[in-house]
């Protein structure tokens, strides 16, 4: 007679890794990416910005940067292209998604235009419209050929609100993209029931809109919203390359001004140290106020809804 396969042996427990043990070997490559790359430098730059050219602690650099002139400067400069660009941006991101999110002839052609500045570096940016800006640049002759200015303008000039506002155009056409791709896949996701019950009751396109899409989409908007404020308040190459240093106050440029601009300076480095730590601080508070809010306000939407 046959013996019949004996399938115990197969059940009884392999010897390996531990169940505890397996989901930090994963996190390891992470855990040391963020020790080597992020937390060291953070640390080594605080040190830093607390200590003078000798090695000796103080907190003179900070009182430097206080003192400096340009720093009331640079924190309103930041404030209103943060305010401003986003504001424009998630207006012109969500109109421009809700028209791709249609289905119509040159639907696909539309997105490959909307899409075209995301393949174009920062630098590359900064330098195409900086070329264009100039009195002789591409802006002027096509305005001059379309008859609309037959004088030159003077582009680079600009300065104070004016000079923002430019900042603001230039910024958006590069990250109009990536706004329009977040809403644009919310959209898509977006169970179209909603919107069909919607239509049952008698609301219109802009109310479906406005009281159904928008709302589910709140939780998307909000987390972009932030990561944009973030990547905002840290612009600078922009800053640099078209305008120059210290032709309009930022505060990262400030970082970069100390470093570049003024470098016989036996502090500049250290300030630069320090000013890296005000906008890390800055940058912080403003995030965590704003999360808070928007989650208050959620919060209360919720409880007025039920």
């Amino acid at each position: 007679m046959e013996k019949v396969f004996d399938s115990k042996p197969l059940l009884k427990k392999r010897k390996g890794v531990s169940k505890k043990v397996m989901p930090w070997l994963l996190l390891a490559p992470s855990i040391v990416f963020y020790l080597l790359f992020w937390l060291f430098p953070v640390i080594a730059g605080t040190y830093e910005s607390f200590t003078d050219a000798e090695g000796h602690f103080t907190f003179m650099n900070y009182v430097y940067i206080f003192r400096d002139a340009e720093f009331g400067t640079a924190i309103l400069n930041t404030a209103l292209f943060v305010v401003i660009s986003v504001l424009v941006q998630y207006v012109l991101a969500m109109i421009l998604a809700l028209i791709l999110n249609m289905k119509f002839k040159f639907n696909k052609l539309l997105l490959f235009i909307v899409m075209i500045p995301m393949a174009i570096t920062p630098t590359a940016v900064a330098i195409i419209w900086k070329t264009g800006l100039r009195e002789t640049g591409w802006i002027n002759s096509i305005l001059t050929a379309m008859s609309i200015s037959q004088d030159t303008i003077a582009w680079l000039e600009a300065d104070g609100l004016s000079a923002i506002l430019m900042l603001v155009s230039i910024d958006t056409w590069t990250v109009l993209p990536s706004t329009v791709i977040i809403i644009l896949a919310g959209l898509q996701n977006l169970n179209n029931e909603f919107k069909e019950a919607g239509a049952i009751f008698g609301a219109s396109k802009w109310q479906i809109t406005k009281d159904i899409v928008i709302p589910i989409l709140k939780p998307s908007i909000i987390t972009s919203l932030l990561l944009r404020m973030i990547a905002a308040a840290q612009m600078w190459v922009l800053v640099v390359m078209v305008l120059g240093y210290n032709a309009l106050p930022f505060m990262v440029e400030r970082i970069a001004y100390y470093v570049e601009f003024v470098p016989n300076a036996p502090n500049a480095e250290k300030m630069a140290y320090a000013m890296s730590i005000i906008v890390a601080i800055i940058v912080f508070i403003t995030s965590v106020i704003y999360y808070k809010v928007a989650k208050r306000n959620s919060v209360m939407e919720a409880n007025d809804a039920e």
